[in-house]
């Protein structure tokens, strides 16, 4: 079985304020660019969504290495989650979890799959990562996005 990558990203302008979410997906020889809006959200809810709607996309059993550059993301989903579902959806503090709506989500989703959880450093100049915040962003500001679904060999970011 074959390993996809994954890249995603989001933003919002403002906290709360509109946003967007970008994924890459890459299964074998194809790319796969989707993204999305919301009109009144967070960075975080959309760095959430981005992950969820990837996996979402991608078949079950499917081995999957998602790169992201939220931390809040990836300690969420890796560290944090096991003492949330054990204190019933609370911090260390007895308060609720933030956003449990769509941690519970994702944690279904990814469930359904085999997921490695990568870190990548935002903004730091890694193309993948910068276009996913690129559709991001554009989404937030409500500007056209231009997906691409196509081979990898005619994906811009690999010339």
């Amino acid at each position: 079985m074959n390993k996809i990558i994954v890249y995603i990203d989001g933003s919002s302008k403002g906290n709360p304020g509109p946003g967007g979410w970008g994924v890459i997906i890459f299964d074998g020889e194809r790319v796969k660019e989707i993204g999305g809006r919301e009109e009144q959200t967070t960075n975080n809810r959309m760095e959430m969504i981005a992950a969820i709607k990837a996996l979402q996309s991608i078949p079950e059993n499917s081995k999957i290495e998602m790169q992201t550059d939220s931390e809040y993301l990836m300690k969420g989903i890796t560290i944090w989650i096991k003492n949330w579902q054990k204190n019933n959806w609370r911090t260390k503090n007895k308060k609720g979890v933030l956003n449990k709506d769509l941690w519970q989500e994702l944690l279904k989703e990814v469930q359904k799959k085999k997921v490695e959880w990568k870190k990548v450093l935002g903004h730091s100049g890694h193309e993948f990562n910068e276009r996913c915040d690129e559709i991001a962003t554009d989404f937030a500001d409500n500007e056209k996005v231009v997906f691409y679904n196509g081979s990898k060999s005619g994906y811009d970011l690999f010339h």
